[in-house]
């Protein structure tokens, strides 16, 4: 799922191309990503873009009389520039928008169809997508801390919970939490000063650095290779990799629909974190420390 970074250069590439323009045309080419229709879209075109805004991981559409396109991206969705007018694909593209200076679509991968598209009427409704989680770049400390302690729950879950925090996802919350040295089951309520400290410092720095990151390597170009997958990352999507920092293997938990990536020497003190229903087949087998786990491998190799 595109998560603040990647959101924020969506925002800054729309803006310097739609900003100002009037939107000539709506084209919903799957009836099932438009999830309202208050304005229909016949009272968007004709209008001028405002501003374009992010709503944690939404993307905000602004024209002039208080009228929005509010575009949740999910986590196959994704938006392309192309050259005024062009034709959509009903295969692969779900929207388009079209302007003089060039036609927005909207894809996704994938057959879940997640992605959604609401049309929204005043400032009122639309404060209604918000989510409501902390911008943690615009907050200090103190508000940082009470969001964060607010109920208990693991440092991962709180994180990527968007009432909670804005914009964090599942793969910066693993970025995070290795540059802070804190385990993904942490709980919230069991950190102290310091750990809570090093956290927020944590969050603001990889969220700047990759949104600074991801805006060099857009070089002013729409942005189109948005993953959740860099080979940049420390820990997120690189299981078995070496950690860039001691270089032990990075270990991964899964649960639900979802995963942690972690580095069990940065992050745990060398303590492997039980995968659910991995634990659950080994029952004893279970390695419960990285040596063990090391050696496991090693005695397999043989």
């Amino acid at each position: 799922m595109p998560e603040l970074p990647d959101v924020t250069v969506y925002q800054e590439a729309l803006a310097a191309r739609i900003a100002g323009r009037t939107l000539a045309r709506v084209r919903i080419v799957s009836p099932f990503v438009l999830r309202s229709l208050d304005p229909p879209a016949t009272e968007l075109e004709g209008r001028v873009v405002a501003a374009v805004r992010r709503l944690g991981k939404r993307l905000v559409i602004a024209f002039e009389g208080e009228l929005f396109i509010v575009i949740h991206l999910m986590i196959a969705g994704r938006l392309h520039w192309k050259p005024a007018g062009t034709r959509l694909s009903p295969r692969r593209d779900l929207a388009g928008f079209d302007f003089d200076s060039g036609t927005v679509t909207l894809t996704e991968a994938g057959s879940k169809h997640r992605a959604s598209i609401h049309f929204v009427r005043g400032e009122a409704a639309l404060a209604g997508h918000d989510p409501g989680g902390l911008d943690v770049l615009a907050a200090g400390i103190g508000a940082f801390r009470d969001a964060l302690v607010r109920e208990r729950h693991t440092l991962k879950r709180t994180l990527t919970d968007p009432r909670v925090f804005s914009g964090i996802g599942n793969a910066f919350s693993d970025e995070i939490l290795h540059a802070a040295k804190l385990s993904p089951l942490q709980l919230t309520t069991n950190l102290d000063e310091a750990e809570i400290a090093r956290l927020f410092h944590a969050v603001i720095s990889v969220l700047t650095m990759w949104t600074m990151r991801l805006r060099e390597q857009a070089a002013g170009a729409f942005p189109e290779k948005v993953t959740a997958f860099r080979p940049e990352m420390a820990v997120h999507g690189r299981f078995r990799q070496p950690c860039p920092v001691c270089g032990a293997p990075v270990q991964r938990i899964r649960y639900a629909e979802n995963e942690a990536n972690y580095c069990a020497r940065c992050q745990t003190g060398g303590r492997l974190l039980a995968d659910r229903a991995l634990s659950r087949l080994l029952k004893d087998d279970w390695p419960k420390s990285l040596d063990a786990w090391e050696q496991r491998l090693r005695d397999a190799a043989i």
